[in-house]
């Protein structure tokens, strides 16, 4: 397995792992506390916990998965098991808030009596410290490493923190107040709290598997392309980006112009390529198509040199997120 799991991946796989059995070892803890309070809303957050192991254990494989190396019946890798996983794991979390929210109720209609609360406060308060810290370590990550899965389980993670802090919280004012209820409504609420962020996990993870355009790569990417812009550059459009794990595929359509021998023309497309390669954090496979220049072409093109010019310049074109998408700009501008 080790052979197949190189540099990044390996690290994040490495860490994945250690997040799966510091939850395992979580969960545990909060056992102990639930058989010494016997309070419901330790055991909704016990419960929790186990999501927490099974979603760890998840993003361990699928990191596994996303690590391998291209083959024969996965030609563009195998990076898109990432948000798999991170919806399955926002339906866990999800269906983790649902049952915190039954057995809230639960124990608002029926009344429950824990004790010794001291001993769960310092135990719950704990992991409650030791999860936020494992879950902003493993966003913080993800968003270097550019990891849909590092993300959601360092979102998770969070979002299980403030669920064991509402818990706390809620014995603390048990212990003082002797009010019982307290620690249902608080666990309420929480729970609902939680299934908000599993709703959000899976709307990203669907945007990541149906290839939703991302706006913001778009822009950055016509940036660079601005801000290096050359005069044989005459026009970038049907500019795709495709996430696959860590990585990205770029498919994009550059106008050259159509007397340049095919040497120097793909030189012009290689520096393209390279200039976006150079102002990028993450490795990039491109696919890049030349486009010879038509006499509308002209309109558009700062080539003032240009020895068979047909038509008058009209206009600079800037790129940006959303004409360097267009698949046939000339005509959408005009």
């Amino acid at each position: 397995m080790k052979s197949e799991i190189q540099d990044s991946p390996r690290k994040n796989f490495a860490f994945q792992r250690n997040v799966a059995l510091v939850g395992i070892v979580l969960f545990i803890a909060k056992l102990v506390a639930w058989h010494l309070t016997n309070s419901d809303a330790v055991f909704s957050d016990a419960m929790e916990s186990i999501v927490n192991i099974v979603a760890g254990f998840m993003g361990l494989y699928s990191l596994y998965l996303a690590a391998k190396p291209k083959d024969v019946e996965h030609p563009y890798g195998h990076g898109k098991v990432e948000f798999v996983t991170s919806g399955v794991e926002g339906a866990l979390i999800i269906f983790a808030g649902i049952i915190i929210i039954v057995e809230a109720a639960d124990s608002l209609l029926h009344g429950n009596i824990p004790k010794q609360l001291d001993w769960g406060i310092l135990i719950i308060a704990v992991t409650a410290g030791i999860n936020y810290l494992m879950g902003y370590i493993s966003y913080r990550k993800g968003l270097k490493e550019n990891s849909p899965v590092l993300q959601s389980s360092g979102k998770h993670l969070q979002s299980d923190t403030l669920t064991t802090v509402g818990v706390v919280l809620s014995m603390i004012l048990v212990y003082y107040t002797k009010i019982y209820w307290l620690d249902a409504a608080v666990a309420f609420i929480f729970g609902v709290y939680i299934i908000f962020i599993g709703y959000r996990i899976i709307r990203r993870a669907l945007s990541g598997i149906m290839d939703e355009a991302d706006l913001g790569m778009l822009a950055k990417l016509a940036k660079v392309m601005n801000d290096n812009r050359r005069p044989q550059w005459i026009d970038l459009h049907n500019t795709r980006i495709q996430q696959h794990g860590s990585g990205l595929h770029i498919d994009a359509h550059l106008t050259l112009p159509w007397y340049l021998e095919l040497r120097e023309a793909h030189q012009q497309m290689e520096d393209a390529v390279k200039l976006i390669a150079e102002n990028s954090s993450r490795r990039i496979e491109f696919n890049f198509h030349m486009d010879d220049c038509k006499p509308f072409s002209c309109e558009i093109c700062e080539l003032w040199e240009c020895p068979v010019r047909q038509n008058t310049f009209v206009k600079k074109i800037e790129w940006n997120s959303e004409n360097i998408a267009q698949t046939d700009k000339h005509n959408a501008s005009t």
